[in-house]
């Protein structure tokens, strides 16, 4: 009556093989040193640390992680058909104050028996990590409720800058940029430096929090990074920010080295 086959109704997700999770990890680790190696890069990477991967897996994988090399191409970012796609509002803009510039970004972060992606917002004039999310699936949903814990918790800012990834172009996440009197900026394709200060929070959070533990569950890793993110938002004084913490600069508007989008 209900139109259900057995074989849905009785269906259980299997658990990623050992092999495949080994593998991911490794992706990401040289992603994060190499961002330049494409598909073939990679493979070639891999084959020197003992892995014999064809190009096809590889690119199943890179897809899998939401990763893309940095040189330009024609198709850096894959927008879902139907959702629009806005123009890069920042060449030639100085970021002289706090919630000026926002921009949001995604990460795969490795567990011991799994992975889970994280969406971050940040402030780009100080570098402030201003909520994230922790979900298990890349879809618009998690990256929607960071952005509206977002503006719930420090206001409207003037743009919100992201990729062309679906999450970014869905109607569900755009809406409440609308609604919110937002301008929507996008990353042109190619244009990897557009989001430079969200990559280079995603390489410090892996090597000084996610790569050196391995999350035995989802709860362990949302504590794992919240206290890193508290120790990088009130703790870590960056040299960029003239020696001084995200919090001061955002809490405090003080004055930072000019922040002159590319």
């Amino acid at each position: 009556m209900l139109r259900l086959s057995r074989s849905g109704s009785y269906y259980r997700p299997a658990a990623e093989p050992a092999e495949e999770l080994e593998l991911l990890h490794l992706i990401d680790e040289i992603h994060l040193d190499k961002p330049f190696l494409g598909s073939r890069g990679l493979r070639d990477e891999l084959l020197n640390h003992g892995w014999r991967v064809n190009r096809k897996r590889v690119q199943r994988l890179m897809d899998k992680l939401s990763i893309n090399a940095v040189a330009p191409k024609p198709n850096l970012s894959k927008p879902a058909p139907g959702h629009d796609v806005y123009p890069y509002l920042l060449r030639n803009v100085a970021v002289t104050r706090p919630n000026q510039v926002w921009a949001l970004d995604i990460t795969y972060i490795p567990m011991r028996k799994g992975f889970m992606y994280l969406t971050a917002v940040m402030d780009w004039y100080s570098r402030k990590v201003l909520s994230w999310r922790l979900g298990n699936t890349l879809e618009a949903e998690h990256s929607v409720a960071a952005l509206e814990e977002a503006l719930l918790r420090y206001g409207t800012p003037e743009i919100v800058n992201t990729d062309q990834g679906s999450q970014f172009t869905s109607m569900e996440f755009t809406e409440v940029l609308k609604q919110a009197g937002v301008r929507i900026s996008m990353d042109g394709k190619g244009r990897w430096l557009d989001n430079v200060f969200i990559e280079r929070l995603w390489r410090s959070l892996k090597y000084e929090e996610v790569y050196l533990k391995a999350y035995e569950n989802v709860a362990e890793a949302k504590a794992g990074i919240s206290d890193w993110i508290q120790y990088y938002n009130s703790e870590r004084r960056h040299q960029s920010l003239n020696r001084l913490t995200p919090d001061m600069v955002y809490n405090e508007n003080l004055p930072v080295l000019n922040q002159q989008a590319a």
